[in-house]
């Protein structure tokens, strides 16, 4: 999923204090925020901007392009239910420890109506320039500079990090996709390196997972197809083996999802994948050419 400039978002629990501190942060960059949902206060306004009981409501005003969460973790099923009976096409949910039966449930009722969604647990999404929603730090100019490398994340400070060191390099970046850390989610590193194989705006990717799980050997099985420079970095190369590290995602179990296994699968796909993360951008200067 690529936000755009364009689109319509309605901010989920707007009126809290997360809520209403990084709608205004989006607002301010461009997103095209139409209001929020807070059943407690529908009918007000809050940021100039009406304030629905439900996404379903604020749908009946006018079509909805993208629903961001920013609800508590026990209230995410229903509101993912909500916006996604509001035929909202893409909702991004930030929210980390949602019960894991929940996200399932939730997940196949999107799946079923058509719906894309990217999280729980995500930082968000970025298209430089244009738009954002999530916690990335898009209004930052020495975090976010045009260009044209579109970086993928699990987790959201090593994104950051990573396009900080694109932009200290001299490079810029297309589009963020944080996927999220939970062990289930919505959209894969695949999903999302597809998403940016496909947008004009992406030369080069920029690609950073962690162990657990096998979504980056999956990603490299499309990866090995592409035309567009990937290069990598894999967090949790040191850890030891079977311990979950930070992402309740990232556990190994046996010889499942370790480092040694996503590097072997991705290089072989033809991604270099990097020990640190600043070694991402001086590869991806090289694979471009002098042109990036």
């Amino acid at each position: 999923m690529i936000i755009r400039g364009g689109d319509s978002v309605l901010v989920m629990g707007i009126t809290g204090k997360q809520g209403t501190f990084w709608a205004e942060k989006m607002a301010g960059y461009g997103t095209r925020i139409i209001g929020g949902t807070n059943p407690k206060r529908a009918g007000e306004t809050h940021m100039d901007r009406p304030v629905w009981a439900t996404a379903v409501d604020a749908a009946k005003d006018g079509k909805i392009d993208v629903a961001v969460l920013f609800i508590p973790p026990m209230g995410v099923k229903d509101a993912l239910l909500d916006a996604i009976k509001a035929g909202i096409g893409n909702i991004v949910c930030l929210t980390e420890h949602v019960p894991v039966h929940d996200t399932m449930w939730a997940l196949s009722a999107a799946r079923e109506g058509g719906i894309k969604v990217v999280g729980p647990n995500t930082a968000g999404l970025v298209t430089t320039g244009e738009s954002f929603v999530g916690f990335m730090p898009a209004f930052n100019p020495r975090v976010f500079k045009p260009g044209n490398i579109g970086v993928v994340s699990r987790s959201g400070s090593l994104g950051t990090l990573v396009c900080l060191n694109l932009v200290q390099a001299g490079l810029g970046i297309s589009s963020f996709i944080g996927i999220g850390g939970d062990p289930v989610i919505g959209t894969t590193t695949r999903d999302a390196l597809e998403a940016l194989d496909r947008d004009p705006s992406t030369h080069a990717v920029a690609l950073v997972g962690e162990i657990g799980g096998a979504m980056e050997e999956e990603a490299a099985i499309y990866a090995s197809r592409m035309t567009k420079p990937v290069a990598a970095f894999i967090a949790g190369a040191a850890s030891p083996p079977g311990k979950k590290m930070g992402h309740a995602g990232a556990i190994v179990m046996g010889d499942k999802g370790t480092y040694d296994g996503k590097r072997r699968a991705l290089e072989a796909a033809g991604v270099t994948v990097c020990p640190t993360p600043n070694g991402i951008p001086p590869v991806l200067k090289e694979r471009l050419g002098k042109g990036a």
